[in-house]
């Protein structure tokens, strides 16, 4: 009888931690496709903080270059006996002046644009429908059919035509918008 006991009692507790073991293993171990995902997320991760460190270095060294280009610039030299004249009232700058100084080259230089256009102008417009949609869309200097889209909606919105290619019309709305925000 105490074997029996003894037999029993041993099996009870080997099936015991045999379903400890096994409800360890189905609740800790992860499927391929969840273990794969979270790699991937690492890894953008990882990239990410890259990026941003490589952002943050571009950003001081635009800072250096810019105090550089400002002492570089001589100071202007008045006649002598001559009063300056006095300066005019500084003028109410835009958050995106750069943008706006930018877009006003285009209109400028009667620069026009359409599907197949490549080269840093197209950045410029892709950078203005970034602000405008509230996107981040990748800024690559091309302009191909869902910058066209873009631009159509855009140029719906502010009423002028809407062929979703870009001239002197669009160039000036976009400047007028950017100056409202």
């Amino acid at each position: 009888m105490m074997e029996n006991f003894k037999a029993i009692s041993l099996t009870v507790i080997a099936f015991a931690v045999v379903g400890i073991v096994g409800y360890w293993a189905v609740v800790t171990v992860e499927p391929g496709d969840v273990s794969l995902y979270k790699q991937k997320l690492k890894a953008a991760e990882t990239s990410n903080e890259e990026l941003q460190k490589e952002v943050s270095e571009l950003k001081s060294e635009l800072a250096l270059l810019k105090s550089r280009e400002e002492a570089d610039k001589p100071a202007p030299i008045e006649p002598a006996g001559v009063v300056p004249a006095e300066k005019p009232a500084p003028t109410q700058t835009s958050k995106y002046q750069s943008l706006i100084n930018e877009l006003q080259k285009l209109v400028d230089g009667n620069i026009f644009m359409k599907v197949g256009s490549r080269g840093t102008r197209v950045g410029t417009i892709q950078t203005f429908l970034n602000i405008y949609n509230k996107t981040s869309k990748k800024v690559d200097n091309d302009y191909g059919p869902g910058l066209k889209t873009d631009i159509m909606n855009f140029q719906k919105a502010v009423g002028v035509t809407a062929d979703g290619e870009t001239g002197s019309a669009t160039y000036k709305k976009m400047i007028e918008w950017l100056k409202k925000q």
